[in-house]
């Protein structure tokens, strides 16, 4: 017997936000159905965000190819695009990495809460359409619980910003009016990522350009933000008052020429170079109405802020790795429980069927007296099955698989198919 959590994975860590689009699944609830039917899986969790699609799963067997196949005709992909893309763990080691989800350490942002209210309502949906069952709502259940005590105790998700986050925060000390300004991200990269989902969330509107338009209309399906033609942007500068540049190019995009160009036609801009290497002219910053800020400089703000989070991560690491031994043992327990639960229900039936019996001899009517029996027979089944119950429980939890299997001949116990 063994519990068989999987996890299979496609990350940020792994893909750029344009790829990690195409694995995006369209209908999570359908898409649990058509995994159970096709990959062999008995329960079935998504965990879908911006920044990662997750599945975790009960089976008996981890059939990769199966669930990369299935998944691969969810969304439209050839089956090699998983490729380099696609991670699978399996036990505990998939219990290792659920923890550091909740926990915050696998974050984009170390220490982000957004994360821990995904898992809710990915568990949450999994519930209602029956997607998930006792293995996975007890894993979840006990990680989110987990987690939560980890956050509070330890305060990571206090006192940090992202690179994206600092530079949105500094246009607006700098900006008056910020949300009438016409604002522009160029790039769809890891940095572009957190500068949108902090633009989101303070509710500003802004145009997405990257080298193809078909990679900023993937980012904007994701991100949010309007795509424009990086073309139109090159010779348009002038329409934006607020350019947040992040981009791999090999050389300057923002030039010192087309900025001069740009400011013959507006009144002041701001330029926040986020590129490592910089993808905008530092001469830039001696034209007049021109505020340029680079990478090293926002760094260097957020790594005040984020040091106090860095600090604790290996505090962290060491309390999941205590814990996960813990969700480890409550999981092999639960191979116990279908026994152990015929076993009560036999004898139940059993002792209510010789409980009849004998007050039919008896002719007993008295309701109250009827009840005091009852409530005897059970207090007497309960203290001789418990500890053998127990110690079946405690077997499973320490992965003695012979013992469950013996405990299953003495009581006679059919495993379901």
């Amino acid at each position: 017997m063994s519990q068989g959590i999987i996890n299979a994975r496609v990350t940020f860590r792994n893909s750029p936000i344009h790829v990690l689009e195409q694995f995006t699944i369209r209908d999570v609830d359908d898409a649990c159905l058509q995994f159970k039917r096709h990959s062999g899986l008995e329960e079935c969790v998504i965990i879908q965000t911006c920044n990662r699609i997750e599945l975790f799963a009960k089976a008996p067997s981890c059939n990769q190819d199966r669930i990369k196949k299935t998944w691969a005709s969810l969304v439209g992909l050839e089956e090699d695009s998983f490729e380099g893309n696609v991670e699978f763990e399996e036990g505990r080691e998939a219990f290792y990495h659920l923890l550091k989800l909740v926990s915050g350490l696998d974050s984009m942002v170390l220490g982000e809460e957004q994360i821990l209210g995904q898992i809710k309502s990915s568990i949450t949906s999994a519930r209602e359409t029956k997607a998930s069952g006792d293995h996975l709502n007890t894993l979840f259940d006990k990680a989110i619980r987990i987690g939560t005590r980890i956050r509070n105790s330890s305060g990571i998700g206090r006192g940090g910003i992202s690179v994206g986050s600092m530079a949105v925060k500094l246009a607006e000390e700098n900006i008056d009016e910020l949300k009438t300004k016409k604002v522009l991200l160029i790039g769809t990269g890891e940095v572009s990522t957190l500068v949108a989902k902090s633009l989101q969330k303070r509710g500003y509107t802004f145009d997405v350009t990257s080298r193809t338009i078909a990679r900023s209309q993937a980012f904007c399906e994701a991100m949010g933000g309007g795509p424009v033609r990086f073309e139109d942007v090159l010779s348009g500068f002038e329409n934006y008052d607020v350019l947040f540049v992040a981009t791999t190019a090999p050389y300057f995009l923002v030039t010192h020429e087309r900025i001069i160009d740009a400011m013959r036609k507006k009144g002041g801009m701001m330029i926040l170079d986020l590129s490592n290497p910089r993808t905008v002219d530092e001469r830039v910053a001696t034209i007049g109405g021109v505020k340029l800020m680079n990478l090293d400089q926002i760094a260097e703000m957020v790594e005040k802020n984020m040091k106090a989070r860095k600090n604790k991560v290996k505090t962290i690491e060491n309390i999941i790795g205590e814990e996960v031994g813990v969700l480890e043992a409550s999981m092999k327990r639960l191979d116990a429980e279908p026994l152990v639960r015929d076993v009560f229900q036999n004898i139940d039936t059993l002792r209510a069927r010789e409980l009849q019996k004998a007050l039919q001899m008896l002719g007993e009517k008295d309701a109250e007296k009827i009840k005091i029996i009852d409530d005897l027979t059970k207090s007497i089944v309960e203290s001789i099955v418990s500890t053998p119950m127990n110690n079946i429980r405690k077997a499973s939890e320490q992965g003695k698989p012979d013992i469950l299997e013996l405990a299953g001949k003495l009581f006679d116990y059919k495993k379901p198919d």
